[in-house]
């Protein structure tokens, strides 16, 4: 019998092409154990005669290295628990949830200058890169791992919850993120120094998440450096397995020796045949697509809710994070479970995908009913007391107040108008103990004559922004959670349709050449878009003591919520036209053809797939 040789989770592995095929093995002759087994017959000579079909003891060994769980010979038997699907799922969820992102505050100056740190930059730009590298196999060759370890049905319920788990790790960052901030960047001088928290100098320490994340990502190296090449089984679930590779005729491995896949040479043609599969494509496309909407929406969901129903910035991340998180986790759950459940083939969990980026759409077009309308605005929307010019915060009421357009302070008046600050109202006095300030003696502000208290009439205005007449925001949260829902219902089938779609020795390559594509298509840009689109709508901007524009404090609703549901629409249009233009080219193996997943490594790395196809079923 030749040397074991276990196959590795990376991109593709080298097989042996004097591997005999066949359809299928039963589980005693894929059993595998730990020291090296004889074969049944005597002794052959070493000259190459032709393979014999009955000899699959040596076939399992040399393909799968199945261990123990721990390091070499230290494998205590309490751990062994641990050296199961279920058990690297844990390890995996517990990973994908520390990988998470914190906020810190920055000051403007007038005077131009370079700082001293300036050059630090870099070094953040090479910590994000280190991060990509690190943190991208968790999803794709720990995702690959799971996918060979359990039965083809349950490998979309793994899928799910493992990719459900990462979801929260980014809404455990931006909580604890949050609460950060409210520590000096400087611990030393935190409790003497004068800066406050509303003081724009003030930096929190944001350094803080970072340490945890590291020092937390790191205690896991060892837990996760205890399993082993393959998880004890692996060759039973293996050999139960059938292939359902797309069947592309222009697809091939050209260089189809026996040591294909080992040198980085190999890369371009291997990188190459996973490009000539259009099914493969036409997913990227389809996620690099929804990955668009859902990363835009993640960041400007917030600023959406609070400009929409008149909230604070807290309170709308707080909702935004409580409907987005949870929804999205439960779709990929339920998505995974239902493919599992039903045990769909390839085509048809890209067909559920279809199903369930439709509904997404139609209850997309369904958000624009949830729209409000702008609260008046003083010098934006509606004039002062019937003075002044729409777009001029100064009026004949605040032309000798000298008001900054810097300082952003939202008042509301008993008019029910909201102000800029309390100078452009015209405000001479405030009550300083009440919460919130009240302001009085407000030249801007009109009298409401039929007011006849005299404690309600000094009081003319508030602190803080006038509250929305509109309703709409329990039926937009509960409508925009069902479209979370079903947005993510797609997620899993997909994965798991790239993992199907591809030849074995390449699901790994194929998910990181997903994962590339879907940031340089999709996360990237989604933000940037969304960003960009946001600030179109903008009709008054922060123009601050330097005289250059900052952010925005205005929007127009109605013109912001038509945009977005525009943009995503779009992108759900795309996403729908690849995923049904990938079930229309997919072509599975021919019928009743299954083919293990070692007896593939074998056919593949000796014949292109073409030929694979023109030799008939009598080589599978």
């Amino acid at each position: 019998m030749k040397g074991a040789r276990g196959i590795d989770n990376p991109a593709f592995v080298p097989s042996s092409p004097d591997t005999p095929r066949r359809s299928s093995a039963s589980p005693s002759q894929v059993e595998v154990s730990h020291a090296p087994t004889e074969d049944a017959q005597p002794p052959k000579p070493p000259e190459p005669p032709p393979p014999p079909p009955a000899e699959p003891e040596s076939l399992a060994p040399s393909q799968f290295k199945e261990g123990p769980f721990g390091w070499g010979r230290f494998t205590p038997r309490s751990l062994r628990p641990c050296n199961t699907p279920a058990g690297f799922l844990l390890h995996y969820c517990v990973l994908a949830v520390t990988q998470g992102t914190c906020l810190a505050r920055n000051s403007t100056s007038c005077a131009p200058s370079r700082s001293l740190l300036s050059n630090y930059l870099y070094v953040f730009i090479l910590g994000q890169l280190l991060l990509g590298v690190g943190g991208t196999p968790l999803y794709t060759l720990g995702t690959a791992f799971i996918d060979e370890s359990v039965p083809t049905h349950k490998a979309s319920l793994y899928i799910g919850i493992g990719y459900s788990m990462s979801l929260l790790g980014p809404a455990i960052g931006y909580v604890l993120g949050g609460q950060l901030l409210n520590i000096y960047i400087d611990f030393a001088i935190g409790q003497s120094i004068d800066v406050t928290k509303d003081d724009p100098r003030w930096l929190g320490a944001w350094w803080i998440g970072f340490l945890v994340s590291w020092l937390f990502a790191w205690s896991l190296i060892i837990p996760f450096s205890c399993f082993p090449k393959h998880l004890p089984g692996t060759a039973k679930v293996q050999a139960e397995k059938t292939s359902q590779t797309h069947q592309c005729k222009r697809s091939s491995l050209s260089r189809v020796d026996q040591n294909f896949g080992q040198n980085i040479k190999d890369f371009p043609v291997a990188l190459k045949n996973l490009m000539r599969n259009t099914v493969f494509i036409c997913l990227i496309l389809s996620t690099s697509s929804e990955a668009l909407i859902t990363t835009g929406f993640a960041t400007f969901l917030p600023k959406f809710i609070e400009n929409q129903f008149g909230l604070t910035s807290s309170f709308a991340a707080t909702i935004g994070g409580a409907v987005l998180i949870p929804g999205a986790a439960l779709g990929q759950i339920l998505g995974g479970a239902i493919v599992s459940r039903y045990k769909m083939t390839c085509k048809y969990a890209m067909k559920f995908a279809l199903v369930t980026s439709g509904v997404a759409l139609v209850l997309t077009f369904l958000l624009i009913c949830a729209k409000c309308e702008n609260e008046p605005f003083a010098g934006v929307s509606e004039s002062y007391n019937g003075t002044g010019d729409l777009g001029n915060l100064t009026a004949p009421c605040n032309a000798n107040c000298n008001c900054l357009r810097s300082y952003y302070y939202p008042l509301c008046g008993r008019d029910g108008v909201q102000y800029f600050s309390p100078c452009f109202a015209g405000c001479l006095n405030y009550v300083s103990n009440s919460k919130p300030k009240r302001y009085y003696n407000c030249s801007c502000i009109e009298k409401k004559a039929e007011i006849t208290s005299t404690e309600s009439v000094s009081f003319e205005a508030k602190a803080g922004k006038c509250e929305t007449h509109c309703t709409n925001l329990p039926v937009f949260l509960g409508m925009f959670f069902v479209t979370v829902i079903f947005t993510f219902m797609a997620g899993t089938p997909i994965t798991v349709s790239i993992l199907r779609c591809v030849d074995q020795r390449q699901r790994s390559l194929a998910l990181g050449t997903q994962f590339m594509l879907l940031r340089l298509l999709g996360t990237i840009p989604g933000p940037i878009i969304f960003g960009a689109t946001i600030d179109s709508t903008c009709t008054l901007w922060d123009i601050n003591e330097c005289g250059i524009k900052g952010a925005c404090w205005v929007y127009d609703n109605i013109k912001m919520a038509h945009m977005l549901v525009a943009i995503s629409v779009t992108c759900k249009i795309i996403t729908i036209f690849f995923n049904g233009l990938a079930v229309f080219l997919y072509k599975p193996p021919p019928p009743g053809t299954e083919v293990s997943f070692q007896n593939q490594n074998a056919d593949v790395t000796a014949v292109s797939i073409e030929q694979a196809l023109n030799k008939g079923v009598n080589d599978g």
